[in-house]
Formats: C-alpha cells, structure tokens, sequence
C-alpha cells in the first residue's frame, strides 16, 4: 500500500497554531514574574518603612531622693544560747520517761529514768559498812581518852571509816547517773529513746535548746572592723518569716582572724520570746553603720554598665513644634554609689525628679525617640523579699 502524502496546505496552520501557543505561554510566565518582583519590592518597601520609622517601647521610673541608711550584709547561722544533745553516762535499760517531745522544761527536770537493778541494795550495803566504821571510829576515840587502845587502832578506824563513806558515795553517784535531768531550762526536741529500750553509754535521748536568746554568728571582712563594735544594732531576716526583721546586738567579736579568709567571726545575741527561731537556721544579718543621709536612687535596672562606666537614659518632653511629638531620650554617664535592694545610689548625673528608663535601653541610642508604657514596671524595693511561686 502507498502511503498518503500530507497536503502543504493543512500543515502551515498547525505550525502557526503551536508558534502562537508558545508565544502566549511566554507571556503569561512574563508577567507572573513581574508580578511577582513588584510584590516583593512592595514588601521590602514597607518592610523597610516600619523598621526605619518604628519607635521603641520602654518603661521608665522617676529618680527620688530618700533618706540612706549603710548597712553591711552578712550572711550566718543561728544557734541556741545553751544547746546540748542529752545522752546517757551508763548503760541500761530505760525505767521510765517523763517528758513529752517538743516540751519547756525547767532546770533540774528529770527526764529519763534507768532501771537501777541491784544498784540500791548496794548502796544499802555500803551505808550499813560506813555506819558500822563510824561505830567502831566513836567506840575506840572514847577509849583512847582513857588509853584503853593506841593511836594507830584509832587512825586505822578512821582510814575505814573514810573509805566505806567513799563507797558510799560511788555508789550514789551511779545510781545519779542512771537519771538523766535537764542540765538548764529550755525546750526539747523529739524523743529518740523508748519505753524498756536498752541504751548504752552516750545513746542520744532528746534535744534540749534554750530558744531565748538565740546567737546568730556570721563573718565579716577584715577591713569593716573598725565599723563594728559591742553593742552594735543588727537586724536579722530569715526565710521562714519574710518580712519580719529580729533585732539584737553585736555581743562578741572573735579574738583572732582566720588567716586563710581574712574574715572575723563575730556574734550577735537576738531577743527570741515567742521561739520563732530555731538553732541551725541560714540568717541574713544586716548592721547599720554611719549615719543616714539623703541620696538620690534609682532602680538598679535602669543603669547599663559598660567599660567606659555607668550610664542611663534620661527622658526628656516632646518637643512641641515637632509634627508628631515623641518624647525622646538623654544618654547620660552617671556615677553610682552602694546598692540596697533592688536601688542603687547616685551620686553623679541623675537629680531628684529626672525620669529614667528601666527597661528596653538596648533598643535606644542618644536623641532616639521613645513610646512609653509602664503597666510592667520593673523592682525598686529596698529590702526584697524572694517569692516562692
């Protein structure tokens, strides 16, 4: 079979057909990418628009002026007045308890019993020993009167007499032992022995600590002991109670310097009437020295420190003439003094009343312009108090 030829004329208008459909599909794509160039040049634009017109937001707080009081912190630990861990002397077998834990007792209390097993017999024997020689010692002093017998019969009764009132004595003092009394009055801790329970020699009983007054000894540098002497004021803070400050007094200071901290140890006594404190507890001492004087602070958050020195942002007004008035803000180098709390003093570059920025001053140079938003504003206390949450 012959194959059919393809007529000239009907090819010439599919090359056309397929020539417009390129150049259509061209066109198209064209003007997608322009499109898309000129939305993206639209967003860099405004991009750019907000960033270089964008204003920080910042929180400010006013510098004031208030009286300042120095005070050296220290840190240290509680004890009782007299405290001691009452154990036994001897062995044996507890007789008999009489006290309750946790309870005041007197000095002199008896606390704990031991049974005394053969210890009285004894004692009775030794008694009816010393009676008899103090007999024999009275008969042979009335018959030397009269030289019925020597002087040695007479010094021999006596050296008797004298060792049976020894053995006497021993044995009263075991049977002494055996009960364990308060040696001072205070409060117990919790009974560590029971009923019937053998116990030897040096086995903890109870815990007796005198609450009031309490010691509080703590370290301070060697060069603030010429700020510190007998009888000084301390104030006392604890983190069981915050909020609450015990005072005391300075009552003694170490007699020597450690040489490896060059620290000195001092102690201060504090009145405890309603046994609040408790030995072993971490204290934060605080000993006002000097007089008080009137300084202008400041948040401590609101200073940046960097090696040239301490600096702030001072807020100054809008300008009135300006078309959108903007507080702006005054790079100001500034010297500060002590810190207490979350205040720091200034001595140099802030006055009472000047409006500082606390915080955002990372986003601000000097001049820049400033939105202000203080509904978050950060700790100016001068004696914070940490939160558990």
């Amino acid at each position: 079979m012959s194959t059919p030829i393809a007529n000239p004329a009907t090819r010439k208008p599919r090359i056309w057909l397929r020539l417009l459909l390129v150049l259509l599909f061209a066109g198209l794509v064209g003007a997608g990418l322009m499109a898309f160039h000129q939305f993206k040049a639209n967003i860099l634009k405004q991009v750019t628009k907000t960033i270089q017109s964008g204003v920080p937001t910042v929180s400010t707080g006013a510098a004031t002026s208030q009286p300042w009081q120095t005070t050296i912190t220290a840190v240290g630990s509680l004890r009782a007045s007299n405290g001691a861990d009452l154990a036994a002397e001897l062995g044996g077998v507890v007789d008999a308890i009489q006290f309750e834990s946790g309870q005041n007792v007197a000095a002199s209390a008896v606390l704990v019993k031991l049974r005394l097993n053969d210890d009285q017999a004894k004692l009775q024997q030794y008694q009816a020993t010393a009676d008899l020689a103090q007999i024999t010692y009275d008969r042979d002093m009335r018959q030397l009167k009269v030289q019925g017998v020597s002087q040695a019969v007479v010094d021999s009764d006596l050296g008797t007499l004298k060792a049976a009132r020894a053995q006497v004595a021993a044995e009263q003092a075991v049977i002494d032992e055996k009960t364990i009394r308060a040696p001072f009055a205070g409060r117990l801790g919790v009974r560590q022995v029971d009923l019937g329970q053998y116990i030897a020699p040096g086995t903890a009983i109870v815990t007796l600590q005198a609450l009031d007054p309490m010691f509080v000894d703590f370290y301070l540098p060697q060069q603030n002991l010429a700020q510190i002497s007998i009888g000084q004021d301390v104030a006392v803070h604890v983190d069981a109670y915050p909020g609450r400050s015990f005072t005391g007094k300075v009552m003694a200071l170490n007699a020597k310097i450690d040489t490896a901290s060059r620290m000195l140890q001092l102690r201060a006594s504090v009145a405890n009437p309603d046994g609040a404190l408790l030995p072993g507890m971490f204290a934060t001492v605080n000993i006002a020295v000097g007089t008080p004087q009137n300084q202008v602070t400041i948040p401590l958050a609101a200073v940046s420190y960097n090696p040239y020195g301490g600096l702030v942002y001072i807020v100054e007004p809008a300008t009135t003439g300006d078309a959108t008035p903007k507080a702006h803000v005054r790079q100001q180098f500034v010297t500060t003094g002590a810190t207490r709390g979350d205040q720091v003093s200034v001595t140099k570059g802030v006055a009472a009343g000047d409006v500082v920025v606390t915080a955002g001053q990372m986003k601000l140079h000097n001049g820049a312009a400033i939105n202000i938003d203080n509904t978050v504003q950060v700790t100016n206390d001068a004696n914070p108090a940490p939160q558990d949450r």
